[in-house]
């Protein structure tokens, strides 16, 4: 794939008001950008973080993960969610993460587990309940937040600054994100492109690692609970991804909701956009709010 059509490709994914160069900052918010919460290998991976400017006490937070592929993408096109978070009274954060194929599975795992081992270091000054961290993401960010979700515990993937926090999280909203790699080829148009590289090798000599980087098989009981948002007519990640990690979160009775959306492809747009993100955002209220 070249390097026009990737951007492409993150540009069809992400809904125009996120490609906006400088969004609209709300009088009720604080939006810091650019926060450095890891060096990995020489790569200084940063945080754009957005939280109310009046709430008091600690604050329930999310961490949002961007897609791409594992090989592109960026921060910024989640902006804009992580506003609409902090105008409903949460934490919210979008950050970096090493991207394939310079860096390989598990890197982006391990950036995304110092990410939140960051966020409760920081948990005082930035006003969080370390108890209270949720995460979200679309694509290959959907596939990250739920691998945090199910290798809650797991400290092989820890890695880097704050040992001392754990990077557990208390529930995981995965939009499309995959939860099978080793089936991900033959039903996905990209998948004999992008796989390969995140492995570094397709199947034939890299299933280990397929096996390994995906989530669906490290469910325990033990996982975290789980909102899967998925279109039936995603040609990226097939519909059945989502059916087979909900059902394998339910053998483990993992609370584990899916929300369909017949005819939505990869990236939603108008009206399943909407229902999508109020889905989101319920999920989130019951499960890190206080009732």
């Amino acid at each position: 794939m070249t390097k026009l059509r990737l951007l492409a490709l993150a540009a069809l994914l992400l809904p125009p008001a996120v490609r906006a160069a400088d969004l609209p900052v709300p009088d009720n918010v604080a939006f810091e950008r650019d926060v450095e919460f890891s060096n990995a290998a020489g790569q200084h991976l940063q945080m754009n973080i957005a939280s109310p400017k009046s709430a008091s006490g600690a604050l329930p937070a999310i961490l949002c993960i961007h897609g791409g592929g594992f090989r592109a993408g960026k921060r910024e096109s989640y902006d804009k969610l992580c506003l609409t978070l902090a105008g409903r009274g949460y934490v919210a954060a979008t950050m970096t993460y090493r991207l394939a194929p310079e860096f390989p599975f598990p890197a982006a795992v391990i950036d995304c587990k110092a990410a939140v081992r960051w966020l409760r270091a920081n948990a005082e000054k930035l006003h969080i309940d370390s108890a209270r961290i949720g995460v979200t993401g679309g694509s290959a960010g959907g596939h990250l937040a739920q691998f945090l979700g199910v290798t809650g515990g797991v400290k092989e993937f820890d890695v880097g600054d704050h040992l001392d926090q754990s990077s557990d999280v208390a529930c995981v909203v995965n939009y499309y994100g995959p939860g099978d790699l080793t089936k991900s080829y033959g039903k996905s148009v990209d998948a004999a492109e992008v796989l390969p590289l995140f492995f570094g090798g397709a199947l034939d000599t890299k299933l280990k690692e397929h096996v390994r980087g995906s989530p669906l098989y490290w469910a325990t009981p033990n996982a975290a609970p789980t909102l899967i948002v998925h279109g039936t007519d995603d040609k990226y990640v097939n519909y059945e991804q989502a059916g087979w990690m909900v059902d394998k979160l339910k053998a483990a009775q993992v609370e584990v909701e899916l929300l369909t959306l017949p005819g939505a492809g990869h990236g939603f747009k108008g009206a399943d956009a909407e229902k999508a993100e109020a889905a989101m955002i319920g999920f989130f209220d019951r499960h890190l709010k206080k009732q």
